[in-house]
Protein backbone atom coordinates (compact mmCIF):
# COMPACT_ATOMS: atom_id res chain seq x y z
CA UNK A 1 0.00 0.00 0.00
CA UNK A 2 2.77 2.43 0.90
CA UNK A 3 4.53 1.70 -2.39
CA UNK A 4 1.34 2.34 -4.36
CA UNK A 5 0.75 5.56 -2.45
CA UNK A 6 4.29 6.70 -3.18
CA UNK A 7 3.78 6.01 -6.88
CA UNK A 8 0.55 8.03 -6.83
CA UNK A 9 2.35 10.95 -5.18
CA UNK A 10 5.13 10.83 -7.78
CA UNK A 11 2.55 10.78 -10.58
CA UNK A 12 0.76 13.78 -9.10
CA UNK A 13 4.05 15.69 -8.81
CA UNK A 14 4.85 14.89 -12.42
CA UNK A 15 1.41 16.09 -13.53
CA UNK A 16 1.78 19.32 -11.58
CA UNK A 17 5.22 19.96 -13.02
CA UNK A 18 4.04 19.20 -16.54
CA UNK A 19 1.08 21.59 -16.20
CA UNK A 20 3.36 24.41 -15.08
CA UNK A 21 5.67 24.14 -18.09
CA UNK A 22 4.96 26.14 -21.25
CA UNK A 23 3.55 24.34 -24.26
CA UNK A 24 4.42 25.11 -27.86
CA UNK A 25 2.41 24.82 -31.05
CA UNK A 26 5.61 24.38 -33.05
CA UNK A 27 6.08 20.86 -34.41
CA UNK A 28 9.50 19.32 -33.99
CA UNK A 29 10.46 17.26 -37.02
CA UNK A 30 13.00 14.49 -36.36
CA UNK A 31 12.81 15.05 -32.58
CA UNK A 32 15.34 12.27 -32.01
CA UNK A 33 18.05 14.05 -34.04
CA UNK A 34 21.13 14.21 -31.82
CA UNK A 35 22.65 17.64 -31.31
CA UNK A 36 25.22 16.75 -28.61
CA UNK A 37 26.40 13.16 -29.27
CA UNK A 38 28.72 13.15 -26.26
CA UNK A 39 25.77 13.78 -23.93
CA UNK A 40 23.04 12.14 -26.01
CA UNK A 41 21.04 15.39 -26.16
CA UNK A 42 18.45 15.39 -28.93
CA UNK A 43 16.34 18.09 -30.53
CA UNK A 44 13.44 17.09 -28.28
CA UNK A 45 15.75 17.10 -25.26
CA UNK A 46 16.81 20.67 -26.06
CA UNK A 47 13.18 21.77 -26.37
CA UNK A 48 12.40 20.12 -23.03
CA UNK A 49 15.33 21.91 -21.40
CA UNK A 50 14.11 25.29 -22.62
CA UNK A 51 10.59 24.54 -21.37
CA UNK A 52 12.02 24.00 -17.90
CA UNK A 53 14.07 27.23 -17.85
CA UNK A 54 11.70 29.47 -19.83
CA UNK A 55 10.29 31.26 -16.77
CA UNK A 56 13.82 32.42 -15.93
CA UNK A 57 15.13 32.95 -19.46
CA UNK A 58 12.28 34.82 -21.12
CA UNK A 59 13.22 38.49 -20.47
CA UNK A 60 16.75 37.97 -21.78
CA UNK A 61 15.72 36.65 -25.22
CA UNK A 62 12.28 38.01 -26.19
CA UNK A 63 11.85 41.23 -28.16
CA UNK A 64 15.56 41.61 -28.80
CA UNK A 65 17.44 41.39 -32.10
CA UNK A 66 19.22 38.04 -32.17
CA UNK A 67 22.33 36.50 -33.63
CA UNK A 68 22.03 32.73 -33.85
CA UNK A 69 24.44 29.83 -34.18
CA UNK A 70 22.79 27.04 -36.19
CA UNK A 71 24.28 23.54 -36.45
CA UNK A 72 21.81 21.41 -38.44
CA UNK A 73 23.85 18.24 -37.90
CA UNK A 74 24.74 18.94 -34.27
CA UNK A 75 28.06 19.94 -32.75
CA UNK A 76 30.01 17.25 -34.60
CA UNK A 77 28.57 18.12 -38.02
CA UNK A 78 30.26 20.19 -40.70
CA UNK A 79 27.44 22.70 -41.15
CA UNK A 80 27.75 25.76 -38.92
CA UNK A 81 25.93 29.02 -39.62
CA UNK A 82 26.15 32.24 -37.60
CA UNK A 83 23.05 34.08 -38.70
CA UNK A 84 21.49 37.46 -38.07
CA UNK A 85 19.08 37.22 -41.01
CA UNK A 86 16.42 34.82 -42.29
CA UNK A 87 17.19 31.52 -43.99
CA UNK A 88 15.20 29.36 -46.37
CA UNK A 89 12.32 27.56 -44.68
CA UNK A 90 12.57 29.55 -41.46
CA UNK A 91 9.62 29.05 -39.11
CA UNK A 92 7.16 31.94 -38.98
CA UNK A 93 7.46 32.12 -35.19
CA UNK A 94 10.93 33.55 -35.74
CA UNK A 95 10.01 37.12 -36.58
CA UNK A 96 11.71 39.25 -39.21
CA UNK A 97 12.09 42.87 -38.13
CA UNK A 98 13.38 46.03 -39.74
CA UNK A 99 16.39 47.78 -38.26
CA UNK A 100 15.25 51.42 -37.97
CA UNK A 101 18.75 52.55 -38.97
CA UNK A 102 18.87 50.26 -42.01
CA UNK A 103 15.34 50.20 -43.41
CA UNK A 104 16.49 49.04 -46.82
CA UNK A 105 18.77 46.30 -45.52
CA UNK A 106 18.16 42.67 -44.65
CA UNK A 107 15.70 42.16 -41.85
CA UNK A 108 16.91 41.10 -38.42
CA UNK A 109 15.48 38.31 -36.27
CA UNK A 110 13.47 38.29 -33.05
CA UNK A 111 11.28 35.97 -31.01
CA UNK A 112 8.28 37.07 -28.98
CA UNK A 113 7.33 34.00 -26.97
CA UNK A 114 8.03 30.36 -26.18
CA UNK A 115 6.85 29.28 -29.63
CA UNK A 116 9.64 31.41 -31.04
CA UNK A 117 12.19 29.68 -28.82
CA UNK A 118 11.00 26.22 -29.88
CA UNK A 119 11.15 27.38 -33.50
CA UNK A 120 14.84 28.11 -32.90
CA UNK A 121 15.28 24.58 -31.56
CA UNK A 122 13.53 23.18 -34.63
CA UNK A 123 16.00 25.15 -36.76
CA UNK A 124 19.00 23.68 -34.89
CA UNK A 125 19.91 26.92 -33.14
CA UNK A 126 22.32 25.81 -30.42
CA UNK A 127 23.41 29.26 -29.26
CA UNK A 128 21.32 32.43 -28.83
CA UNK A 129 23.12 35.79 -28.75
CA UNK A 130 20.83 38.79 -28.14
CA UNK A 131 21.53 42.48 -28.36
CA UNK A 132 21.79 44.38 -25.09
CA UNK A 133 18.67 46.36 -26.05
CA UNK A 134 15.05 45.56 -26.78
CA UNK A 135 13.18 46.42 -29.96
CA UNK A 136 11.07 48.82 -27.90
CA UNK A 137 14.19 50.92 -27.39
CA UNK A 138 16.65 50.10 -30.17
CA UNK A 139 19.09 52.91 -29.45
CA UNK A 140 19.07 52.74 -25.64
CA UNK A 141 20.71 49.60 -24.19
CA UNK A 142 19.23 48.08 -21.04
CA UNK A 143 22.37 46.22 -20.01
CA UNK A 144 26.17 46.21 -20.15
CA UNK A 145 28.06 42.93 -20.53
CA UNK A 146 31.69 42.64 -19.47
CA UNK A 147 33.06 39.35 -20.82
CA UNK A 148 36.03 37.93 -18.92
CA UNK A 149 37.97 35.70 -21.31
CA UNK A 150 41.01 34.06 -19.69
CA UNK A 151 44.09 33.33 -21.76
CA UNK A 152 46.18 30.22 -21.35
CA UNK A 153 47.56 29.45 -17.89
CA UNK A 154 45.11 31.73 -16.06
CA UNK A 155 43.83 30.16 -12.84
CA UNK A 156 40.06 30.06 -12.38
CA UNK A 157 40.41 31.82 -9.02
CA UNK A 158 41.88 34.79 -10.89
CA UNK A 159 38.84 34.94 -13.19
CA UNK A 160 36.59 34.97 -10.13
CA UNK A 161 38.69 37.75 -8.60
CA UNK A 162 38.37 39.78 -11.81
CA UNK A 163 34.59 39.40 -11.77
CA UNK A 164 34.44 40.55 -8.17
CA UNK A 165 36.65 43.54 -8.98
CA UNK A 166 34.31 44.56 -11.80
CA UNK A 167 31.36 44.25 -9.42
CA UNK A 168 33.12 46.51 -6.91
CA UNK A 169 33.94 49.10 -9.57
CA UNK A 170 30.36 49.06 -10.84
CA UNK A 171 29.05 49.57 -7.33
CA UNK A 172 31.40 52.53 -6.93
CA UNK A 173 29.55 54.01 -9.92
CA UNK A 174 26.16 53.31 -8.35
CA UNK A 175 25.49 50.36 -10.66
CA UNK A 176 24.69 46.73 -9.93
CA UNK A 177 26.66 43.76 -11.22
CA UNK A 178 25.22 40.30 -11.84
CA UNK A 179 27.37 37.31 -12.73
CA UNK A 180 26.89 34.28 -14.97
CA UNK A 181 29.08 31.57 -16.36
CA UNK A 182 29.70 31.87 -20.07
CA UNK A 183 29.34 28.16 -20.70
CA UNK A 184 32.71 28.47 -22.42
CA UNK A 185 35.91 29.58 -20.68
CA UNK A 186 35.00 32.60 -18.60
CA UNK A 187 32.45 34.73 -16.79
CA UNK A 188 30.12 37.54 -17.75
CA UNK A 189 29.39 40.42 -15.39
CA UNK A 190 26.15 42.03 -16.53
CA UNK A 191 24.79 45.39 -15.42
CA UNK A 192 21.10 46.30 -15.79
CA UNK A 193 20.50 49.82 -17.08
CA UNK A 194 17.60 52.16 -17.37
CA UNK A 195 17.46 52.60 -21.16
CA UNK A 196 18.51 56.25 -21.19
CA UNK A 197 22.08 56.36 -22.58
CA UNK A 198 22.89 55.60 -26.21
CA UNK A 199 25.14 52.89 -27.63
CA UNK A 200 28.21 55.10 -27.96
CA UNK A 201 27.98 56.25 -24.37
CA UNK A 202 27.45 52.73 -23.02
CA UNK A 203 30.32 51.29 -25.03
CA UNK A 204 32.61 54.15 -23.96
CA UNK A 205 31.78 53.45 -20.30
CA UNK A 206 32.57 49.75 -20.74
CA UNK A 207 35.83 50.59 -22.51
CA UNK A 208 36.92 52.97 -19.76
CA UNK A 209 36.20 50.30 -17.17
CA UNK A 210 38.25 47.70 -19.06
CA UNK A 211 41.07 50.15 -19.80
CA UNK A 212 41.33 51.27 -16.17
CA UNK A 213 41.65 47.69 -14.93
CA UNK A 214 44.26 46.85 -17.57
CA UNK A 215 46.23 50.01 -16.76
CA UNK A 216 46.24 49.35 -13.02
CA UNK A 217 47.02 45.62 -13.30
CA UNK A 218 48.78 45.06 -16.65
CA UNK A 219 50.18 41.76 -15.41
CA UNK A 220 46.65 40.39 -14.92
CA UNK A 221 44.39 42.12 -17.44
CA UNK A 222 44.34 43.19 -21.05
CA UNK A 223 41.69 45.30 -22.76
CA UNK A 224 42.81 44.67 -26.35
CA UNK A 225 41.62 41.80 -28.51
CA UNK A 226 45.18 40.85 -29.53
CA UNK A 227 45.35 37.08 -28.97
CA UNK A 228 49.14 36.99 -29.00
CA UNK A 229 49.24 39.14 -25.86
CA UNK A 230 46.60 37.25 -23.86
CA UNK A 231 48.68 34.38 -22.47
CA UNK A 232 48.55 34.48 -18.69
CA UNK A 233 46.08 37.38 -18.72
CA UNK A 234 42.34 37.93 -18.70
CA UNK A 235 40.92 39.76 -21.69
CA UNK A 236 38.25 42.17 -20.44
CA UNK A 237 36.05 42.20 -23.52
CA UNK A 238 33.94 45.35 -23.58
CA UNK A 239 33.17 45.02 -27.30
CA UNK A 240 29.87 43.23 -26.61
CA UNK A 241 28.37 46.64 -25.93
CA UNK A 242 28.31 48.25 -29.35
CA UNK A 243 25.23 48.56 -31.52
CA UNK A 244 24.67 45.24 -33.29
CA UNK A 245 27.09 43.35 -31.04
CA UNK A 246 25.83 40.50 -28.91
CA UNK A 247 26.61 38.23 -25.97
CA UNK A 248 25.32 34.73 -25.31
CA UNK A 249 21.99 34.80 -23.50
CA UNK A 250 21.45 33.71 -19.92
CA UNK A 251 20.44 30.02 -20.00
CA UNK A 252 21.40 29.60 -23.66
CA UNK A 253 23.18 26.39 -24.52
CA UNK A 254 26.66 26.41 -26.02
CA UNK A 255 27.57 24.49 -29.17
CA UNK A 256 30.45 22.67 -27.51
CA UNK A 257 31.05 19.22 -26.05
CA UNK A 258 29.34 18.78 -22.69
CA UNK A 259 26.13 20.69 -23.53
CA UNK A 260 27.04 23.51 -21.16
CA UNK A 261 24.80 26.54 -20.64
CA UNK A 262 25.41 30.14 -19.62
CA UNK A 263 24.21 30.10 -16.02
CA UNK A 264 23.21 33.09 -13.85
CA UNK A 265 24.59 32.81 -10.32
CA UNK A 266 24.29 34.44 -6.95
CA UNK A 267 27.63 36.01 -6.07
CA UNK A 268 27.87 33.68 -3.08
CA UNK A 269 27.79 30.71 -5.48
CA UNK A 270 30.84 31.91 -7.38
CA UNK A 271 33.53 29.61 -6.00
CA UNK A 272 36.36 27.45 -7.26
CA UNK A 273 33.91 24.53 -7.39
CA UNK A 274 31.86 26.23 -10.13
CA UNK A 275 33.79 26.31 -13.39
CA UNK A 276 32.71 28.18 -16.55
CA UNK A 277 31.11 25.09 -18.09
CA UNK A 278 29.88 23.48 -14.87
CA UNK A 279 26.19 23.89 -15.63
CA UNK A 280 24.66 21.83 -18.41
CA UNK A 281 21.34 20.94 -19.99
CA UNK A 282 21.26 18.00 -17.59
CA UNK A 283 21.99 19.62 -14.23
CA UNK A 284 20.45 23.07 -14.71
CA UNK A 285 16.72 22.24 -14.29
CA UNK A 286 17.20 20.44 -10.95
CA UNK A 287 19.45 23.29 -9.78
CA UNK A 288 16.74 25.86 -10.52
CA UNK A 289 14.03 23.71 -8.94
CA UNK A 290 16.07 23.49 -5.75
CA UNK A 291 16.72 27.24 -5.45
CA UNK A 292 14.41 29.31 -3.22
CA UNK A 293 14.70 32.29 -5.59
CA UNK A 294 15.69 33.19 -9.13
CA UNK A 295 19.44 34.01 -8.89
CA UNK A 296 18.82 37.04 -11.12
CA UNK A 297 15.34 37.79 -9.79
CA UNK A 298 16.23 41.38 -8.97
CA UNK A 299 18.02 42.10 -12.25
CA UNK A 300 15.72 44.61 -13.91
CA UNK A 301 14.61 46.15 -10.61
CA UNK A 302 18.27 47.05 -9.99
CA UNK A 303 18.56 49.05 -13.22
CA UNK A 304 19.95 52.58 -12.95
CA UNK A 305 20.66 55.20 -15.61
CA UNK A 306 24.28 55.40 -16.72
CA UNK A 307 26.12 58.44 -15.42
CA UNK A 308 28.43 60.16 -17.89
CA UNK A 309 31.52 60.28 -15.69
CA UNK A 310 33.31 57.40 -13.99
CA UNK A 311 34.50 57.98 -10.44
CA UNK A 312 37.77 56.15 -10.99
Amino acid sequence: MREELAKDVVREMEKTTAKSLPKSQVTLTHPDRVYWPDEGVTKEGLANYYAQVWRFMEPYVVNRPLALLRLPDGIEGHQRFFQKHAWKGMNENIEQITDPKDRGGEKLLRIADFDGLVALVQSAVLEIHPWGATTDSWEKPDMITMDLDPGGEVAWDNVIAAAREIKERLEDEGLAGFVKTSGGKGLHVVTPLKPKAGWAEVKAFAKRLADSMAAESPDRYIAKATKAERTGKIFIDYLRNGRGNTAVAAYSTRARPGAAVSMPLEWTELTADIGPAHFTIDNTPPRLDALPNDPWGGFFAAAKPLEKKMKR
